[in-house]
């Protein structure tokens, strides 16, 4: 996704372009006096970027791998060895 830069008067100049190029194209950038300032985007972006996150401890229990057995046991042989001092 590319992401158009207006100038503001040119926004204003051309708001349904920039309203339209949003919904096609993706977010599109203001900027004002050459400062980036704005991002319009379509609404369903916005939905999308602003959706409540959950925990990471209910992504985890929520997913279809979470009946999974794990072995989390410790192959003996491998054994640290003590650090020297």
């Amino acid at each position: 996704m590319t992401m158009h830069t207006w100038q503001l008067q040119e926004a204003k100049n051309k708001f349904s372009e920039v309203v339209n190029n949003a919904l096609s194209s993706g977010p599109q950038v203001i900027t004002r006096h050459g400062v980036e300032t704005a991002v319009l985007m379509s609404y369903e972006e916005f939905k999308r970027l602003t959706l409540p996150q959950k925990s990471l401890s209910a992504f985890f229990r929520d997913s279809p791998l979470a009946e999974v057995e794990l072995d989390l046991s410790r192959d003996a042989g491998m054994a640290r060895r003590e650090p020297a001092l």
